[in-house]
């Protein structure tokens, strides 16, 4: 079943300020919510697919192809009273879904990574 999704301009905004983390075929962005309790607690997921990913046919065909992604997630990988915003970039038209899944696995758990926490290869000590 597919998680309950973003629907206003302001929630999509909101997130924008929160944490990011770029695949090749989209742009994951998180962030908590603020004052959320018991049922509202839900991760709610929003997408975004510009006019530069092609015609309507095709952004409807890469935003099914992003909610199917988020409805195969696994309960622990989200965090209760997140919201999450996938931004498809052009490549996600042409890219096998395994690798697709593996691309937001990886997002996810970059995401919810610690601020403090350093990634492994970064050039700064």
């Amino acid at each position: 079943m597919a998680p309950p999704t973003l629907k206003k301009r302001r929630e999509f905004l909101w997130v924008r300020n929160g944490r990011r983390h770029s695949a090749a075929a989209f742009v994951l962005e998180a962030r908590p919510r603020q004052n959320v309790a018991g049922a509202n607690a839900e991760a709610r997921f929003g997408y975004t697919v510009s006019k530069k990913v092609g015609g309507a046919v095709v952004r409807n065909r890469v935003r099914r192809r992003l909610r199917a992604l988020t409805a195969a997630l696994a309960p622990e990988q989200t965090l209760p009273g997140f919201d999450y915003v996938l931004i498809a970039r052009s490549a996600a038209v042409e890219r096998d879904f395994t690798a697709l899944k593996n691309d937001l696995d990886v997002a996810l758990a970059r995401v919810h990574q610690p601020s403090g926490q350093k990634r492994r290869g970064s050039k700064n000590p």
